[in-house]
């Protein structure tokens, strides 16, 4: 059982004890982050396609570490102007690991408030 998921602005296809490195995610190292954002669902050759999103769909993942990744150099000349430029940078990365893709995630009954009925006296 596969998903196409959207995390953090990007698409990944994931799978179960998978990990995955995306962009920085808020959270701290151990805890539970839920994706909500599923648009295709492969179970075993069933395959569910949202539009644009499944709903009830969701993805559970446990942040494993923080990390940056590797530097890229930026250079920046204009010939015969004298003019250069260094620059670099190393983009913020979370490691996850998929703990479950849910086709029809359990949601908690939702209580509705009854208005209150008046009455004519």
């Amino acid at each position: 059982m596969y998903a196409i998921v959207n995390i953090a602005g990007q698409q990944f296809k994931v799978e179960n004890e998978q990990n995955v490195i995306v962009h920085r995610l808020a959270g701290e190292v151990g805890s539970k982050v839920e994706f909500n954002s599923v648009m295709l669902i492969n179970n075993d050759g069933k395959v569910v396609v949202g539009e644009p999103l499944i709903e009830g769909a969701k993805v559970t993942a446990t942040i494993l570490s923080h990390l940056k990744g590797d530097k890229v150099i930026i250079f920046k000349k204009r010939r015969r102007k004298g003019y250069q430029k260094s620059s670099g940078h190393r983009q913020f990365l979370t490691k996850i690991q998929i703990d479950s893709v849910a086709e029809k995630a359990s949601k908690a009954k939702k209580v509705k408030a009854e208005a209150p009925v008046e009455t004519e006296n």
